[in-house]
């Protein structure tokens, strides 16, 4: 592509050049346009008429064959801009909205899910034998770790695909229902842990257990979590976006994520008529938005009014932040607010800190936030480009940029690097993280083009 050959940095150029297509390249495993109707039978896996009906995409993870609602609209984020134009991607966009919408329908609690009975593709088995309620079928989910992030994103990736191209042909009667599902969730992880009236304990409708020896691999309080407060406007979610159980179950940057997806589906919603669901989704998403700012929101003896990652309602928080998305890095490219906030800014500078943040990983070689689910000795290049897309200074730029470079030896983004020796890393196919670092390259290349270009070149936009 021609943006490789104005690149300066030729060895950017080749790590962009394998990245930006390395979702199309390898983790679409299968894909219809909807031209041919689904074989007799495939409704059944629903237990309803119309299921699979239309374009169809599965986007595997990469080293794993299922597919993560998070990591799969990111995955795909870049190609966004190229739906308007190119037919074909628009209808494997148009595809992965109508698989997602098939996924939430079937268990709108889980995570990753397994390939589209049409595809016959064969499934496969986590090997864990979770105590999961409500029950899933195994045959349809590949794990069921409730986060609130999977169903914000399975509405990002439909707002993002009417921004770039301002169709609806994703508003279904199947997308509609996966809506609905969508907001119950919404409604019943809104609960509290103990009757607001009565004080008496109140089982919630999501409880997970798992046998291991990873306290962050399942939740205490038989599948529970920790108690939760009444009337805080925000909305539970049993595991982070790195698949790690939340200590507290108000996670701050999903809740603002979903109030973010929900407003943006709110206004698409309302241009197609459909007013009514309209103000459910708005009213539930102001709603949360004011949770965030009422009860996420602490102080802090060095950094001040700061962003807490996680928080009960009761006054307890974890400060923190995790490098997998959403984070409290990303809020200003979730769309919550602006980089500039006064707010975001304290956040900032505590997360990117050894003193503000446990799991800022800091070495010989590398450093960045990382998190608990590798562990003490890894940080992800990940957080590297947010740091990077959500920062305005050149020289910090460059700098995150050559170092995910020379952390990429083998020319694509790794899930992990030890901070002490690169070349021990986690994950060679992550397609997410690479997908990432193409969104920053096209980041940078539109603000900062000269970090790329050279000193007076002119913005680079695709699409």
């Amino acid at each position: 592509m021609d943006m490789n050959e104005k690149m300066v940095d030729k060895d950017l150029a080749r790590i962009f050049e394998n990245a930006f297509p390395n979702t199309l390249d390898t983790t679409v495993k299968w894909h219809v346009d909807g031209t041919e109707k689904p074989s007799k039978g495939h409704s059944s896996w629903l237990g309803s008429a119309g299921a699979w009906e239309g374009a169809q995409s599965f986007i595997v993870t990469g080293d794993i064959s299922a597919e993560w609602l998070r990591d799969s609209t990111n995955q795909l984020a870049q190609y966004q801009r190229l739906a308007k134009k190119d037919k074909a991607i628009e209808t494997l966009l148009l595809g992965a909205i109508n698989t997602q919408a098939e996924y939430v329908i079937a268990s709108p609690y889980c995570n990753a899910f397994q390939p589209p009975p049409p595809s016959k593709i064969k499934t496969s088995d986590n090997g864990q034998g979770d105590s999961v309620h409500p029950a899933y079928e195994p045959s349809q989910v590949f794990e069921c770790k409730y986060e609130i992030d999977s169903l914000a994103h399975f509405l990002s990736l439909s707002n993002q695909f009417y921004n770039h191209t301002g169709s609806t042909a994703f508003i279904t009667k199947r997308w509609l229902q996966a809506v609905d599902s969508l907001v119950e969730v919404i409604d019943q992880q809104s609960k509290s842990t103990f009757d607001p009236k009565t004080g008496s304990f109140t089982m919630q409708e999501y409880r997970f257990q798992r046998n291991t020896n990873t306290g962050t691999e399942t939740l205490n309080l038989a599948g529970n979590g920790n108690p939760l407060n009444y009337g805080t406007g925000l909305v539970r979610s049993a595991f982070r976006p790195s698949d790690d159980a939340t200590i507290l179950g108000f996670f701050i940057p999903g809740n603002a994520m979903m109030a973010v997806e929900l407003i943006r589906t709110a206004d698409i919603l309302s241009k197609a008529s459909k007013t009514s669901l309209a103000q459910e989704l708005r009213a539930r998403g102001e709603r949360i938005e004011k949770g965030v700012w009422e009860h996420g929101v602490v102080s802090h003896r060095k950094f001040g009014s700061v962003f807490a990652f996680e928080v009960d309602g009761y006054g307890s928080s974890i400060l923190m932040d995790d490098a997998n998305l959403p984070s409290l890095l990303a809020l200003p490219l979730l769309g919550f607010l602006n980089s500039d906030d006064k707010t975001y800014k304290n956040t900032r500078k505590m997360i990117l800190s050894k003193e503000g943040n446990p799991y800022f990983i800091t070495g010989s070689e590398f450093e960045g936030i990382g998190g608990p689910h590798i562990g003490f000795m890894n940080a992800w290049p990940m957080s590297l480009l947010v740091q990077a897309m959500t920062s305005d200074d050149d020289a910090e730029i460059k700098e995150l940029i050559t170092a995910v470079k020379h952390a990429s030896p083998l020319g694509l983004v790794h899930e992990s690097v030890n901070v002490e020796e690169t070349r021990d890393y986690t994950r060679s196919w992550f397609a997410w993280a690479n997908s990432v670092f193409a969104q920053t390259i096209l980041d940078i290349a539109e603000r900062k083009p000269h970090l790329l270009f050279g000193e007076g070149a002119d913005a680079y936009v695709i699409g």
